[in-house]
């Protein structure tokens, strides 16, 4: 064991045994080590440390009375900051997928307005390439949102049929796209 765990360790121990000064030295030499256990983990948020650090220690001080004396005491607090670092993520993951940063696609907004109608012109000559059966359905689906119920009743033919049709069109726009590249 290494210094630092058998000092930790011993102040924990202390402190669980009614220790108050050897409880507060323990939470400040971990707040330490957390930071320094984190900050290599959360190189690219460095604004999340500390907040990482405090929710760690929370959990480190309600969860206290689970610890093992007889197990090493750092693997124990890693554990509780690896799963602080796991929720943080997701929380971070999850609000970062509803937000789209504007100033990344700039570029959208320098945008020509005939890029739309371009591309629009575009489509319609690939798609003019496509067998009905493909077209069709591509067309009503998921260029005029209809569901497969209503492109089949519009075209006459199967909601199977739509189905693939769909399938096998965006497969062929696909191919057809890659070997104009």
């Amino acid at each position: 064991m290494s210094a630092s765990e058998d000092r930790l360790k011993d102040l924990l121990v202390r402190a669980l045994a009614g220790d108050a000064p050897a409880y507060h030295a323990f939470l400040q030499e971990l707040s330490a080590h957390l930071r320094a256990f984190l900050r290599g983990r959360l190189s690219r948020l460095p604004d999340e440390v500390e907040d990482l650090v405090q929710e760690t220690l929370l959990a480190v001080h309600n969860q206290r009375h689970t610890y093992d004396a007889g197990q090493p005491l750092t693997a124990w607090i890693h554990a509780i900051a690896r799963y602080k670092l796991v929720d943080l993520l997701r929380r971070r993951a999850g609000r970062d997928a509803l937000n789209d940063p504007l100033d990344d696609e700039i570029e959208v907004f320098a945008a020509s307005d005939t890029a739309a109608d371009d591309a629009r012109r575009d489509l319609a000559k690939l798609l003019e390439r496509l067998p009905d059966r493909q077209r069709l359905p591509i067309i009503h689906m998921k260029l005029q949102g209809l569901s497969v119920i209503e492109a089949a009743r519009m075209t006459g033919m199967s909601e199977a049929a739509i189905k693939v049709g769909v399938h096998r069109g965006l497969k062929a726009l696909a191919a057809m796209i890659r070997d104009e590249r």
